[in-house]
Formats: structure tokens, C-alpha cells, sequence
């Protein structure tokens, strides 16, 4: 007989934002605790030095972690001229320094190089896995290791220092929208590199994660004080929330329940045209009867399969 799960059944999205010098992993206990819910997982970890937007996704929603994650994030960031570390970010050991700070115009003109699909090296310590190891386990026992290029989507990196008056030689700010992948610690090293110096991230805010944004989220301070309340509950937004990008299929309540069985649906009859005509073999869509979400399906030759059904 299977062990009967402990806490409340919980289903939804809560978007935390996160504070600095905790881990994602210790985030999704407390809250686990705070709201005595039964299934929790982070959507896109942060480091311990990152601020910002973390969504957590409890109960069924767990189910769409991932094509939430698949969509673009925004992050503010702060780089340091003049030092690598062994990290990329302010945590690590100096490795190299260089004298050489960049000009305003020198910075703006190398960004053009740094949009579209470009390809980039991940840092040594991430989590990045090399023949079932971790590359910062690896890092850490400084074990000799090599990472391959691979390549990102940046649909937008600016410099976001306005006032030309004010401009630190030392430190400069940026904000970059980026696709799934993309480290931010690589994007300040290979910039750096870019302009003939070394450089660090010293300061990182995640601002929005998919359909997720910092106004969507609470402070953990905030959460924990609301507790096991009804209030708190009335945070978590919709488990659909994340599949906004995903074409929706409305079924019947027949057609819903066979999807929850296990068993296809048939999206050839006339009155679906409309709903099935932009949809190619192997499209995933999301499939509701009424406002009630059913499942995670798979078109294949006209009819839909179940990949993910939602218990709700």
C-alpha cells in the first residue's frame, strides 16, 4: 500500500521573489512548510547571489514545469570591470586582472555581437553534466574538463546606465531578454573578453520568467507571515498559466474523459476545422472542457494523445 503523501493537496503557481544569499532548493522547503503542501519544484533555479522571480510550481502544476521554463526570461545585471573569477559572479576566487576599463561607446558598439543566435560557453561552475558529473563538482575538485559551445537565443542586451554624467568606469549595468539556456555569467565574461578586458557579474535580478513577473511575485517574508491562510492560497495563480503559449483545445465532457483514461481523441470532425488547422504532426496542445484544464496532448494524424493528464 503506497504512503499517503504528507500536506494539503495544493495545485497552481506561486511566484516568489526570491532574496539574496539563499538557494532555490531552501526557497521551495520553506515554502513547502508555509503553505503544508504536499507536492512543491522550483521552475529555473537561481544561484545564491541572484534575486528575483522564481516560480514554484505545487501540485499538478509540476506537470507544466517545463513549458514554462522553455520561455524567454529577462534579467537585470551588474558587471565589474578589471576581474575574472573562477566562477564568473562575485562568489569566486580572482583568476585574472586587467587594468583596461571600457568607454560607453565601446561597450554599446561590442553589444552588437552579443543578439541572435549566438554560441556560448557555459561557466565551469554550473550544472552543466559531463559523462554523469556535475562541471561544478568537477570545478571544485579542479579537475581538468572542457565545455563545448552551444548555442542561445538573446533577443535584446542593452546598457542601462542613462546618464553619461554619472558613468562608473568601474561597474556597468545591463538588462538582457534571453532564450532558454543562456547563462548571464558567460554573457559578462565573453563581453568582457569582447572588450579587450576581464569582468564579473556582481549583481543579478531575474525579472521574469515565461508568463511569470516581478508584479506577480511575493516575498518570502511576506508568504511565511500569511502561513497555512486562505489568503495565501489566494496568491497561486492558475495551473494553465504556464501553457499560454501552447494552442488550447476545447473538448467535451465524453471527449475529456476518455483523454483522462488514457485513450485518443478524434480531431477530424468538420466542427473542429477551425481549432485543428494550424496544428502540425507532433504539436502539443493543451486540452480543457469548459474552464477546467485536462491534460497535456500530442496531435498526431488527426487525432490528440494524452501526454500529460491534470488531476483536477
Amino acid at each position: 500500500m503506497a504512503r499517503k503523501r504528507k500536506g494539503r493537496p495544493v495545485h497552481g503557481w506561486l511566484i516568489v521573489d526570491k532574496p539574496l544569499g539563499v538557494t532555490s532548493t531552501q526557497i521551495v522547503g520553506r515554502v513547502r512548510r508555509a503553505l503544508d503542501a504536499q507536492k512543491i519544484g522550483h521552475g529555473g533555479t537561481l544561484d545564491p547571489l541572484a534575486t528575483g522571480v522564481l516560480p514554484l510550481a505545487l501540485g499538478e502544476a509540476t506537470k507544466t514545469v517545463s513549458y514554462a521554463m522553455d520561455g524567454r526570461k529577462t534579467y537585470r545585471f551588474e558587471v565589474c570591470w578589471g576581474e575574472a573569477t573562477s566562477t564568473d559572479d562575485r562568489e569566486g576566487e580572482v583568476t585574472e586582472t586587467s587594468d583596461h576599463r571600457p568607454e560607453r561607446a565601446e561597450i554599446e558598439a561590442a553589444l552588437a555581437d552579443f543578439h541572435g543566435t549566438i554560441a556560448q560557453i557555459p561557466p565551469r561552475f554550473s550544472a552543466i553534466k559531463l559523462q554523469g558529473e556535475r562541471a561544478y563538482d568537477l570545478a571544485r575538485e579542479n579537475r581538468e574538463f572542457e565545455l563545448a559551445a552551444r548555442p542561445v537565443e538573446i533577443e535584446r542586451f542593452v546598457l542601462c546606465d542613462s546618464d553619461r554624467d554619472t558613468f562608473n568606469p568601474d561597474l556597468a549595468s545591463f538588462e538582457v531578454d534571453c532564450g532558454k539556456g543562456t547563462y548571464v555569467r558567460s554573457l559578462a565574461r565573453d563581453l568582457a573578453r569582447k572588450l579587450g578586458t576581464v569582468g564579473h557579474v556582481s549583481a543579478l535580478r531575474r525579472t521574469s520568467v515565461g508568463p511569470f513577473h516581478e508584479n506577480d511575485a511575493i516575498s518570502l517574508e511576506s508568504l511565511e507571515a500569511l502561513g497555512h491562510s486562505p489568503a495565501a492560497l489566494e496568491l497561486l495563480l492558475p495551473v494553465e498559466t504556464a501553457l499560454d503559449d501552447i494552442p488550447a483545445l476545447a473538448l467535451s465532457e465524453t471527449e475529456a474523459a476518455r483523454l483522462r483514461s488514457g485513450q485518443s481523441v478524434s480531431m477530424l470532425a468538420r466542427s473542429r476545422s477551425d481549432q485543428v488547422r494550424m496544428l502540425n504532426s507532433g504539436s502539443i496542445v493543451f486540452a480543457k472542457t469548459g474552464d477546467t484544464p485536462v491534460a497535456l496532448a500530442r496531435y498526431e494524424a488527426g487525432d490528440i494523445h494524452p501526454v500529460r493528464v491534470l488531476n483536477l
